[in-house]
């Protein structure tokens, strides 16, 4: 069994088998005090209905997401590799646990995550935020918060505060002892699914009324995007600015994961061994170098780019796709992805003048939401 296929059994088994006697954790969704402050025209977020929105669940969540008292050694939080100021991603070009271990990806942005019909780059069982959260928290092939085994730790460093009692007993009032991982991980997703992004310049001149709200250089630059020449809007066309999106009464969930050519290690569509894409999981050979695509939102704050964070600019991601893929020329991860098989249809190729590439990358920058990055009701609680 591989260490991702272990993370999503113990991501399951905690779920279900974490002791509590009831189906709903907190705020009949009839009941909620929880209000959607949404965008014009976003639909809805999707929630789990044993785990329905309340405003005491997405406190304790928030003071949670931002503690270091939930990493085994009190080094790391959530936030450590998820910083609002850079969209809920980090700087890094990937993720390093609080033991000093690394991870094999970039750290994705939480931005619009309550919208993703599936979670982290290659996993595509993991259909909520609910299921995800246990990776980083219990995890340990890579080890992230290192809190395996440590779970009643965690329980009486959260109850000996003057911060959490109140917070658990607010987020769960029908629990005689509110204190687990089933309650910590839910309040944790109920907080995620309150970061919306979708107030951007681009948002303002799409929706109508300002026009000057965008640059001449990125209005050119949208018309770029969203003509055959580019293709980007095909993987990145919908409200979401990505792929794999759903929302309350969605019926269907679009295809969320795509080869773009970044690898092809053995001449026959290969990536390389740890982070070979969604086929780890599917067994299926077709599925080589799929991973997900990630929203474009604030992307200028979200760099370094692509799963494992190997392009450090926006320049170098569209110089891979206007080369139709990547060539590597040495190293262990040599070999030409131009030439992968396995890589989407759209991956063709195409070319570019210096003004258009910067119209482009205008347009992008345009994705960039300075209410979301400095959204108080997001912030951390502790500063």
């Amino acid at each position: 069994m591989t260490h991702n296929k272990i993370f999503l059994t113990l991501a399951i088994a905690l779920l279900v088998g974490c002791g509590d006697d009831i189906t709903d954790l907190g705020t009949d969704p009839d009941q909620s005090d929880f209000e959607w402050n949404l965008p014009p025209g976003f639909p809805t977020p999707k929630v789990p209905k044993d785990n329905p929105m309340s405003a005491a669940k997405v406190e304790l969540g928030r003071r949670l997401f931002y503690d270091t008292r939930l990493s085994g050694n009190q080094t790391q939080s959530c936030a450590t590799c998820h910083d609002p100021k850079r969209a809920f991603t980090e700087a890094l070009v990937v993720s390093e646990g609080s033991t000093g271990d690394h991870t094999p990806r970039n750290s994705m942005s939480l931005a619009n995550a309550a919208y993703n019909s599936t979670y982290t780059w290659m996993n595509p069982n993991l259909a909520t935020l609910e299921s995800q959260f246990p990776i980083p928290m219990f995890g340990e092939l890579p080890t992230e918060l290192g809190l395996t085994g440590l779970e009643e730790v965690l329980f009486k460093r959260l109850r000996e505060t003057s911060i959490y009692p109140p917070l658990f007993a607010a987020a769960y009032p029908e629990l005689a002892d509110p204190y687990s991982t089933r309650t910590i991980i839910f309040a944790l997703a109920s907080f995620v699914r309150t970061m919306i992004s979708g107030n951007s310049p681009y948002d303002r001149y799409v929706r109508g009324g300002e026009n000057d709200a965008i640059s001449e250089s990125a209005k050119r630059g949208e018309a770029l995007f969203f003509t055959e020449k580019v293709e980007c809007f095909h993987c990145h066309g919908t409200f979401n600015v990505g792929a794999g999106v759903t929302w309350e009464g969605q019926e269907f969930i679009e295809n969320a994961f795509f080869n773009t050519g970044l690898y092809n290690v053995d001449g026959n569509g290969a990536y390389p061994a740890d982070n070979p894409g969604i086929v780890e999981f599917t067994g299926m050979r077709r599925d080589d170098g799929k991973f997900r695509v990630p929203t474009l939102r604030n992307i200028r704050q979200t760099g370094p780019y692509l799963h494992d964070g190997s392009a450090a600019t926006l320049e170098d991601v569209i110089a891979i796709y206007a080369a139709g893929g990547r060539n590597i020329t040495e190293g262990p991860n040599a070999g030409d992805g131009r030439a992968n098989f396995k890589k989407d249809g759209f991956i063709t190729g195409f070319d570019l003048t210096a003004q258009e590439t910067a119209d482009l990358i205008a347009f992008l920058d345009s994705l960039t939401d300075e209410e979301f990055l400095n959204n108080p009701a997001l912030s951390d609680p502790f500063k």
